[in-house]
């Protein structure tokens, strides 16, 4: 029984969480793989665009709440979501016709393709705090849980309850059928197939008759999708806050990186393994072990490794510990 209740703290408060950031992170850095695979650069402007298409399902949120229009049980956000798509599409479209696309054409280096993004970063981050600010916006609607403590405690007679609450579920549900549908897309259409061989060799694809705008548009289009639902997926479970989207940058290149940078089933794994990181390291491991402990030797500090604080330093360590002995990342990148 001890163990059970161990186990049920366990997930209630680490395990669940931590599968849904990571489908969040996943559906991120599957994004970064993309655009890194096709457009052969490091898009530094992601989380900012994902802050960018959040707003925009925010907006369409606010509407259609004030039309009267809703879904309950389920969030009105996700009726609001391909308002966020076209306006990300359009966004990430524009941006690649007004800045990428020269690039391009001329040839330029990656770290010049870097660069650029870095100043589409800024320039996207102002519009979002022009129509955001700069603090905490939520727009979750309709039931909070799915099932909550005390409803697994009377079902289960655990002292220990467990709660899985409607975004968390969403999320993880979300992002399996979306993970689902990219790989079919890839490997079953012609459209995933010529994206796979410009990926492979460019200059082969394109003595193939292959269209390189259409791949780029593609990408762009797949990359502005997930954008959307990655950052509205994270805004319900925990809140949207435009900095916050930000930081979300370096976990999902270090989830991209460490899974192997252009490999999209890396980049899912090395979203879980950071997400799983980051929240077993700061997790306050003393519930737990007060169940599986003796008694009379239950710790009495909140046995953490490290303070919630500092969870972007985990993943900044592993990032570090990867390039530096496994670069290539644990499966091979630049395949898709």
């Amino acid at each position: 029984m001890e163990f059970l209740n161990a186990l049920v703290s366990l997930s209630n408060f680490m395990l669940i969480p931590a599968l849904a950031y990571g489908s969040q992170l996943a559906l991120g850095a599957l994004g970064i793989t993309l655009i890194y695979s096709i457009l052969r650069f490091a898009h530094f402007a992601h989380g900012d665009t994902m802050a960018l298409g959040t707003a925009a399902v925010i907006g369409g949120t606010f509407a259609l709440q004030s039309a009267g229009v809703s879904i309950a049980p389920l969030p009105t956000a996700l009726l609001a979501v391909p308002i966020g798509v076209v306006a990300m599409v359009l966004y990430l479209l524009a941006a690649d016709r007004l800045v990428y696309r020269y690039y391009r054409r001329v040839r330029a280096k990656p770290m010049i393709f870097v660069m650029a993004s870095l100043g589409v970063m800024f320039v996207t981050n102002g519009i979002t705090r022009l129509f955001m600010g700069v603090g905490e916006t939520r727009f979750e609607d309709g039931a909070r849980f799915v099932f909550s403590v005390r409803d697994f405690r009377a079902f289960t007679g655990l002292s220990e309850g467990l709660a899985l609450r409607n975004a968390q579920a969403i999320t993880i549900v979300t992002a399996l059928i979306v993970m689902v549908a990219l790989f079919w897309f890839l490997n079953r259409t012609r459209a995933g197939k010529s994206m796979r061989a410009y990926s492979d060799n460019e200059d082969l694809a394109l003595l193939s008759g292959i269209n390189p705008e259409r791949v780029v548009t593609i990408t762009w289009v797949i990359t502005g999708t997930l954008l959307v639902l990655a950052g509205t997926l994270y805004g319900l479970d925990k809140g949207f806050r435009a900095f916050n989207y930000f930081q979300l940058l370096l976990p999902m290149f270090a989830a991209a990186i460490l899974g192997g940078l252009g490999n999209p089933l890396g980049a899912i794994v090395g979203a879980y393994v950071v997400a799983f990181a980051e929240m077993g390291v700061t997790f306050a491991w003393r519930r737990v072990a007060s169940y599986l402990l003796p008694d009379g030797i239950e710790p009495s500090g909140m046995v953490q490794l490290l303070p919630v604080d500092y969870k972007f330093a985990v993943t900044f360590m592993i990032l570090v510990i990867v390039l530096l002995f496994r670069p290539t990342g644990i499966f091979k990148g630049k395949v898709l």
